[in-house]
């Protein structure tokens, strides 16, 4: 059942789940910047969003008006493919949880957050939104794509079970302000900063990228996504998620350059083709968002600098330690 969009009231309760990671972070700095008063947030220390019975607990102490379900388990190829039962089992608990709490505290609103990386692995491209389930996953991150998948779906069957209002999105490749740049377990752009950073401070003569740098990917400045989720939740009520990202692409190639570029490293890039690429290329249709109205500001090479600039600063922070 479509419901109509209306504004959302500044002043109610808003809980984002997830907001000290990448994406919930820029969610909650969006909301501030946006005039919201009534942000609530939880440590995964103060609430552990797989256990149901915290959650069913905090949803009825809170009362939140509105729900954004940024939390998730998420990794790069490496750790999607050595911990695939945890990225399954993780992912799955979170969602069923909070999106079942929402619905039996009356939530007005709820937006969850999937990833492009769930799409088939050869659908056609540019990736429309009706792609999806349309083919085979990619085996390096099968795990974490069907518990995102079941997420999604999920948001639908409430809307239609229960007439809830849940929206999904489906952002491209992200990066910026509190990224993960562990480099077992980060995605590709945050992993470059950090080996071109580090090569560069140790003067070393290479460095070695996994795969052949072919890989045609799209990426986008968290803020810019977080812009996209707010304007989402006032101006989309319809069951289909939405992809939120440039609808440009570069290579791998392409990036490391970019990054290099902007790190200031001289040295040598040596690419490991024994290495899996992943997926060999991913593009979203932005057709869908910007038909609503919605377009990115912040181009890669002005995002990359940004990411930069706040990794040197929080460097300790962005490698863990």
């Amino acid at each position: 059942m479509k419901r109509e969009c209306e504004p959302l009231d500044r002043e109610k309760k808003i809980y984002v789940a997830g907001h000290r990671g990448l994406v919930g972070s820029a969610l909650v700095r969006r909301l501030l910047a946006d005039g919201f008063t009534n942000i609530v947030t939880r440590t995964h220390e103060e609430l552990d969003l797989t256990r149901q019975a915290e959650v069913e607990a905090f949803f009825a102490q809170e009362q939140p008006d509105y729900v954004i379900l940024a939390a998730a388990k998420v990794g790069g190829i490496h750790a999607n493919d050595t911990y695939p039962a945890d990225f399954m089992m993780e992912n799955l608990q979170i969602q069923c949880n909070v999106i079942d709490a929402s619905w039996r505290n009356q939530v007005k609103k709820l937006l969850f957050l999937g990833s492009s990386c769930i799409y088939p692995r050869e659908c056609p491209q540019p990736i429309r939104e009706e792609a999806l389930l349309s083919g085979y996953l990619e085996k390096t991150n099968e795990a974490y794509a069907l518990a995102k998948i079941a997420g999604l779906r999920m948001c639908a069957c409430y809307n239609r079970q229960y007439h809830t209002h849940y929206i999904s999105v489906m952002p491209c490749n992200l990066y910026g302000i509190n990224d993960n740049f562990a480099l077992e377990n980060s995605h590709v752009l945050p992993a470059l900063i950090r080996k071109f950073h580090e090569a560069k401070v140790s003067g070393a003569s290479s460095v070695e990228l996994w795969g052949t740098g072919t890989p045609l990917r799209e990426f986008l400045y968290v803020d810019d996504m977080a812009d996209a989720c707010v304007f989402l939740l006032e101006n989309y009520s319809g069951e289909q998620h939405v992809n939120i990202g440039t609808g440009k692409e570069v290579t791998i190639r392409e990036l490391a350059e970019t990054v290099k570029q902007t790190v200031g490293y001289t040295g040598e890039i040596r690419w490991n083709a024994e290495m899996p690429d992943g997926t060999p290329r991913k593009l979203t249709d932005v057709t869908k968002l910007h038909g609503l109205g919605w377009n990115h500001k912040v181009e890669l090479e002005e995002g990359v600098k940004l990411a930069y600039d706040w990794f040197r600063e929080n460097v300790d922070q962005a490698r863990g330690v």
